[in-house]
């Protein structure tokens, strides 16, 4: 047979899908709606969070408009491998709150075959790339960055404002800590742990 009308098989190659943006841009909505199509695709899905996001439920997935989906509560990323061994699509929810290991894990399980959805802040309220956001986004194989609408003039906002006094990195919350704003309105609240 010729060589040019033999039709090619490749093995099932795994890839890394990253959804990014600011806080209430529908970065947990898409996912959930990712990991909805890949059930009705009759596939496999397991979904993690991270235990520290207790916000709307301890064993949800839940998105700001109050969509949700079942999710297996993590400490860290080295569980996620071993509770995930016979699924073909894992779902990783609220990334940014998981250590940099997180990148690493991600491509292990793209390595051996598994589609790997994760959705986080890429962002923090400083306006500074929130870790482990900026490596996943280097290695993923597609990228979607949400945006949404900004409180003060309503146009595409990418930031994240704290309206609440705090200068952790980390402070979990929604509405009552934050507000989705543009470049032009977002401010830069200075860090006083420095001076």
């Amino acid at each position: 047979m010729n060589e040019s009308l033999q039709i090619r098989t490749f093995k099932k190659t795994g890839h890394i899908e990253v959804i990014c943006g600011s806080m209430f841009s529908g970065k947990t909505e898409e996912l959930i709606r990712r990991i909805r199509r890949a059930e009705i695709a009759k596939q496999r899905v397991k979904v993690f969070k991270p235990k520290i996001d207790n916000r709307y439920s301890e064993f949800e997935i839940v998105s700001h408009n109050e969509q949700a989906y079942p999710s297996e509560v993590v400490s860290n990323a080295e569980e996620i491998p071993e509770k995930c061994f016979d699924a073909e699509v894992i779902g990783i929810d609220e990334a940014q709150f998981f250590d940099n290991n997180l990148t690493d894990i991600c491509q292990q399980l793209a390595d051996s075959g598994k589609r790997v959805i994760v959705a986080g802040l890429d962002q923090d309220y400083r306006s500074i790339p929130f870790e482990p956001m900026p490596q996943l986004l280097a290695i993923a194989e597609y990228i979607t960055k949400t945006l949404a609408v900004c409180v003060i003039c309503g146009a595409p906002a990418n930031r994240t404002q704290r309206i609440t006094e705090s200068s952790e990195q980390i402070l979990v919350g929604a509405k009552n800590h934050y507000e989705a704003r543009c470049r032009l309105h977002h401010i830069v609240i200075p860090d006083k742990s420095n001076n």
